[in-house]
C-alpha cells in the first residue's frame, strides 16, 4: 500500500528535507512538493491526495486557511517551528504534528500512524459495505 503525498511548505530548505524523506519511504509516492498552499490547491483538485504534509505558517494563505476551503481533507502531518499550533492542528483532525527541525525518527513515526489509519479507514469502508450488501437481501 502506497499512500499518494504532497508536501508544502513556503521554506525550499524544509520541503527538500521531506520530500527527501518521502522519496525514501517505501510507502508514500510523492505527487508534489509545492511553496504555497494555492499551488498545493491545484494539485489537490487535479489528483488523489491521500495525506499533505503541511506548514502552517505561509504568506497569502496559512496551513489551516487551505483546509478550511476542502470539502474533502486527506490526512494531515503538520509541520511547524511553533508548538503552540499543536492544539490547533489537531481540531483539524491531523494525523499528527512534526515540529521544525524533523527528525527521521519522528517522520517515520508519523508516517506509520497515517499508514495504520489509511488502512483501518479501508477496512471500515469494506465492511460497512459487506453490511450493506448483507442488509439488502
Amino acid at each position: 500500500m502506497k499512500l499518494n503525498c504532497i508536501v508544502v511548505d513556503d521554506s525550499a530548505i524544509q520541503r527538500m528535507t521531506i520530500t527527501k524523506l518521502v522519496n525514501e519511504s517505501p510507502n508514500l509516492h510523492l505527487v508534489g512538493d509545492y511553496a504555497n498552499a494555492l499551488e498545493a490547491k491545484k494539485c489537490i483538485n487535479h489528483h488523489e491526495v491521500d495525506l499533505i504534509f503541511l506548514d502552517i505558517e505561509m504568506p497569502l494563505i496559512n496551513g489551516f486557511d487551505l483546509l478550511d476551503g476542502m470539502k474533502v481533507k486527506p490526512q494531515i502531518i503538520f509541520i511547524t517551528s511553533k508548538a503552540d499550533y499543536a492544539v490547533k492542528a489537531f481540531d483539524y483532525e491531523a494525523t499528527d504534528f512534526l515540529q521544525k527541525p524533523i527528525s527521521k525518527e519522528r517522520f517515520l513515526k508519523a508516517v506509520k500512524k497515517a499508514l495504520e489509519l489509511h488502512q483501518l479507514r479501508n477496512d471500515s469502508s469494506e465492511n460497512l459495505g459487506e453490511a450493506i450488501i448483507i442488509k439488502s437481501r
